[in-house]
């Protein structure tokens, strides 16, 4: 099942994106012979309008858009009929053919922002302020952070289970308020105190004896030695969410840039980091485990990988809408067409080296799932 959905959400991140040039081209004046769900072999044509066949595809992994001239060739029509030079990729001004090839990067950003609104008006699990704790019926605390050789490490706590409960004697805490946990805590004079948590949906129960010193700003105070915080569900209005979704994309867009110009940039240098980068084994099983939780995890995921595709067909690589864009960007200065022969060479080196770099990371998902 986990196979199935992946593949579902592979196809329609691509087709998204696919959408973005089909929709930018049919609006400049270009022609469109096939909008495809899927790679060939054909399967099925599902209708033909406009010039353009709308066509499913036996290969499940994605989607593609075939623009009449923008491999710079322009065979006549299968129906023998002059095609017009002027509806070409080719024959449209620089500027036309680069919004373009940007429409795709940027579809896949507007999905995105789509999915996060969904998600916030879903309600997604996160950290809660005290204030908006009551509003979050599931609201419960969570182990942020375990400090070495404390109270808490000996009794084996680990960073993600959550507190349902926590008694002494015949006193118990139940709530979900970090500073009512941490005074209940400093009152119990020095007993162990039993830990009812929850951990891989395994409930387990732990003895940890409160000590001094253990808080170094404060060495008096009994403690356990854990770093706590309140997570729980909370949903964003219809009115908030289009508004709060647009700041977290752009976040989130932040945050992955910032990823990717690491690893690339480590690339180079030869210290990339593996293990922080995932392949198609390593988000098949994460969209299954996202989408095992809820339907706001996945919709959240789903969003994350939208935004890294955006940003990787940025990249200026041959075969990419990058790589491509910069060909307009090199012809709209030169005045003069790149030669086929080059183009395609190059295109041919990146698309080998993207596979290239496809195979190692997913030799690195295999490693990190069997090793």
């Amino acid at each position: 099942m986990s196979i199935i959905i992946f593949i579902l959400v592979l196809v329609a991140l691509i087709v998204v994106h696919e959408l973005g040039h089909f929709v930018a081209a049919k609006l400049s004046g270009m022609r469109v012979d096939e909008f495809g769900i899927g790679y060939p072999p054909r399967a099925l044509t599902l209708w033909k309008h406009n010039g353009t066949e709308y066509t499913i595809n036996w290969l499940p992994f994605g989607g593609f858009v075939k623009i009449y001239g923008e491999d710079d060739s322009m065979p006549a029509p299968a129906d023998g009929s002059d095609a017009s030079k002027s509806q070409s990729f080719v024959s449209k001004p620089h500027l036309t053919q680069a919004i373009v090839l940007v429409a795709g990067i940027a579809m896949n950003l507007v999905f995105a922002w789509v999915l996060l609104t969904a998600t916030l008006a879903i309600g997604l699990p996160r950290g809660l302020t005290d204030a908006e704790i009551p509003l979050a019926p599931d609201a419960s605390l969570i182990v942020a952070r375990v400090v070495e050789g404390s109270p808490a490490f000996t009794a084996g706590l680990k960073d993600g289970d959550r507190i349902r409960s926590a008694s002494y004697g015949a006193e118990k805490y139940e709530g979900p308020y970090a500073d009512e946990f941490t005074a209940f805590v400093a009152k119990s004079n020095g007993a162990p105190v039993t830990l009812q948590i929850e951990r891989a949906k395994e409930t387990l129960s732990l003895t940890a004896t409160p000590a001094k010193n253990v808080v170094s700003a404060d060495i008096d105070r009994l403690a356990l030695g854990v770093g706590i915080g309140t997570v729980g569900t909370v949903s964003v209005s219809l009115l908030e969410a289009p508004l709060e979704g647009a700041k977290l994309t752009w976040a989130v867009t932040e945050q992955v840039a910032e990823g990717l110009v690491h690893f690339f940039g480590g690339l180079f240098t030869f210290t990339a980091d593996l293990s922080q980068v995932s392949g198609p084994i390593g988000i098949a099983g994460a969209v299954g485990d996202a989408s095992a939780t809820s339907l706001a995890a996945l919709l959240s995921l789903m969003a994350i990988i939208s935004i890294n595709l955006a940003l990787i067909n940025v990249l200026p690589v041959p075969a990419l809408d990058g790589g491509r864009l910069l060909f307009v960007i090199i012809e709209a200065i030169t005045r003069k067409p790149i030669p086929s022969g080059v183009a395609n060479t190059l295109n041919t080196v990146g698309f080998a080296l993207l596979i290239l770099l496809m195979l190692i990371v997913t030799a690195s998902d295999l490693w990190k799932a069997f090793v």
